[in-house]
């Protein structure tokens, strides 16, 4: 399908102590981990660094909804993250349904014969990279961008 935009994106799976952080290629044919940033209060500015040093044409944050895909207090605390990258950073952000990409990441990495105690950074690298690559094989299926896109920050008068 032709409809895929080509260009480098980054994937973010935002979590309360670390964010996992992933890109893929400008072909969207791989999502490879970047780095595990720990949330804390350099976490935007991390975060906006590897913007500028990949520059991508968007950055993909999953949204955690529960099964039901309503919201929840960690929903809005990735809204919220999601608004301060793209505030800081100046790239769109598109928010992407995320149900099941750490348990997903957790079952590869254990099937690999990591432990979760072990290897929890590589879970949040892993969680974006799973992310960030259903994001892009949704767009190449459907010839439409996964998700929807954050609005831009409101202009203060």
């Amino acid at each position: 399908m032709s409809g895929f935009r080509r260009g480098l994106r980054l994937g973010i799976d935002v979590g309360k102590a670390r964010v996992g952080v992933a890109r893929c290629d400008p072909d969207g044919l791989l999502a490879t981990p970047v780095e595990t940033v720990r949330r804390d209060d350099g976490a935007v500015a991390r975060i906006a660094a590897l913007v500028g040093e990949w520059e991508p044409m968007e950055i993909v944050v999953g949204l955690p909804v529960n099964l039901r895909g309503e919201h929840t207090a960690s929903t809005e605390d990735a809204i919220s993250f999601a608004g301060e990258i793209q505030a800081a950073s100046g790239v769109a952000v598109r928010l992407v349904d995320e149900r099941l990409s750490t348990v997903s990441a957790q079952h590869a990495l254990h099937a690999s014969g990591k432990t979760t105690k072990s290897s929890r950074s590589m879970i949040d690298q892993a969680a974006a990279v799973v992310l960030l690559q259903h994001a892009v094989d949704i767009e190449k299926s459907t010839g439409r961008p996964a998700g929807s896109v954050l609005p831009p920050p409101e202009e203060t008068v």
